[in-house]
């Protein structure tokens, strides 16, 4: 009887091994030749789960935005809001190897937006759902009565977008100066200035 192959496994496989050689040799070094080598797969096998390497970047770059929505979704409340908004943060931010590597290839992608239309429709379809989160994150706080009355609400869900965006960003590029305990850090004082 011939071994059943689990195709969702294969292609995250696949694409894991696609996040692997944009970690090590950049964007550019992958190709359907390289990630079937990095994978350990005959390059027909690849090809019956991707036609070509931009189905596959595509799939490599929505399985990091996944990855994170599948942490949320499964995320444990603790009943504290105000804990359980950091939290929820922090599990969108590099502060471990798993986020790390999915902020370091999403970061390679983004890069690529401006010159590939299917990769520039992905980054703006998270970037709006990045936003919506933090959308309802600063209205549930306020709902609960949490923040400070004085707040312009549509500022400050930017702003906590942007100092987020720029965490990672800043975490990747210089690891040494901002690490995960500076990024926990820093949202947790950015929240104590928000609070009422």
């Amino acid at each position: 009887m011939p071994k059943k192959v689990d195709h969702d496994e294969r292609r995250n496989h696949l694409a894991e091994a696609a996040w692997r050689i944009i970690r090590r040799d950049g964007l550019e070094a992958v190709s359907v030749r390289n990630v079937a080598k990095e994978a350990g797969m005959s390059l027909g096998s690849l090809r019956h789960y991707f036609a070509s390497q931009s189905e596959l970047l595509a799939f490599s770059m929505r399985l990091v935005s996944e990855r994170s929505y599948q942490r949320v979704e499964v995320f444990q409340y603790s009943g504290n809001p105000r804990e359980d908004v950091e939290r929820l943060i922090h599990e969108l931010m590099p502060i471990d190897e798993e986020r790390r590597a999915e902020a370091e290839v999403w970061l390679a992608f983004v890069g690529r937006a401006a010159a590939d239309p299917a990769i520039q429709a992905l980054k703006q379809e998270v970037h709006n759902g990045l936003y919506s989160g933090f959308c309802q994150m600063m209205e549930y706080l306020d709902a609960v009565n949490l923040l400070r009355q004085d707040l312009d609400l549509d500022r400050e869900i930017k702003t906590l977008h942007a100092l987020v965006d720029g965490l990672v960003v800043h975490s990747v590029i210089y690891p040494e100066m901002v690490t995960p305990e500076d990024m926990i850090q820093l949202i947790s004082s950015h929240f104590d200035k928000l609070m009422a």
